[in-house]
């Protein structure tokens, strides 16, 4: 299948994974590339350039296919090595960055002059628009279904992709709610070149994350997700758990007096312990409400082979019609 997206990237099927904390690791991008889709290793969770350079060579030993980095631009008392980052992505010959978070309009003439495209993420159409004036090359316009921060206008993918195709120029990806071939044949028919999916590769053998988190995403449903951290308007979606429950106990007692240091115990720092050892009840953690679409744990060939297969199968049953 050829679209705007897999001519951009180099790719053979319309599909991205994500970055995500402490999951996208150089085991899950090669998988994802090796399968035909666009893996992505998450910069942030490697930390510095020097341990992110070594997971570009760690994912360049598992693949020749293109891959990508994400790199989230956060506010931060003591914020990362933003420009060593930037400069290991490009010596490393990466093709594909993943922006997200704030406006990342510094770092995108070195990204242009090194020939890298740029996909930002976002949540709005205004924001969308935004990327597109200061030179991203494509968008993922994420819905209010997302895991992680859906923005705080809670528009659902079935409003916020057709508006983005109304108004872009520049080719989107759907994101937030993507699982299967009926989101990806649905998200082109919204007019999206493809789509990007994180929850649903969480689920999957080569995520290097533990056995816990996978099940936990099998068992559970479109219902087991909670809205975290509205009333400092830094709203995230994630999986339900005792630490969660607590989380919102406390902002409902705080009320408008809530402060981030309230919460810090329940979100800060938790995602060693829960992706890489399985204490599910240790914090929030980002997760989509497509869990409830999530019922196995393929390999990320079998899933996207899966994920084509149907896709051409519901075409061909629309072109029948």
């Amino acid at each position: 299948m050829k679209t705007a997206i897999t001519e951009m990237f180099g790719i053979e099927h319309p599909i991205i994974q994500g970055g995500m904390h402490f999951v996208g690791f150089a085991e899950l991008a090669a998988a994802v590339s090796n399968a035909g889709g666009l893996g992505i290793i998450t910069g942030l969770t490697q930390g510095t350039p020097e341990k992110l350079a070594n997971e570009i060579a760690r994912c360049k030993d598992m693949t020749d296919k293109p891959f990508g980095v994400n790199l989230t631009f956060l506010p931060s008392l003591t914020p990362p090595d933003y420009p060593g980052l930037v400069k290991v992505i490009i010596d490393a010959g990466v093709k594909v960055v993943e922006t997200a978070g704030n406006n990342p309009a510094q770092v995108l003439p070195f990204f242009r002059d090194a020939g890298i495209k740029v996909i930002h993420k976002c949540t709005s159409v205004r924001h969308a628009l935004k990327a597109q004036s200061i030179g991203c090359d494509a968008v993922s316009v994420d819905g209010f279904e997302c895991g992680g921060h859906p923005g705080e206008d809670d528009v659902p993918n079935f409003i916020l992709l057709p508006r983005a195709a109304d108004e872009l120029e520049i080719p989107f990806v759907s994101s937030g709610g993507m699982a299967d071939g009926r989101s990806l044949v649905a998200s082109l028919a919204m007019g999206a070149s493809g789509m990007n999916m994180g929850t649903r590769f969480i689920a999957t053998k080569e995520a290097p994350v533990h056995e816990n988190v996978k099940r936990a995403i099998v068992a559970a449903s479109e219902l087991d997700t909670r809205l975290v951290m509205r009333p400092l308007r830094n709203t995230e979606r994630v999986m339900t758990n005792a630490a969660v429950e607590e989380l919102l106990r406390i902002e409902k007692e705080k009320g408008a007096d809530l402060r981030f240091e309230d919460i810090i115990e329940q979100v800060a720092g938790v995602y060693p312990r829960i992706m890489l050892e399985g204490t599910m009840d240790a914090g929030a953690w980002s997760c989509g409400m497509v869990a409830g679409l999530v019922h196995d744990i393929p390999t990320c060939k079998e899933l996207i082979d899966r994920i084509m297969q149907q896709a051409e199968d519901i075409i061909a049953r629309l072109a029948g019609l």
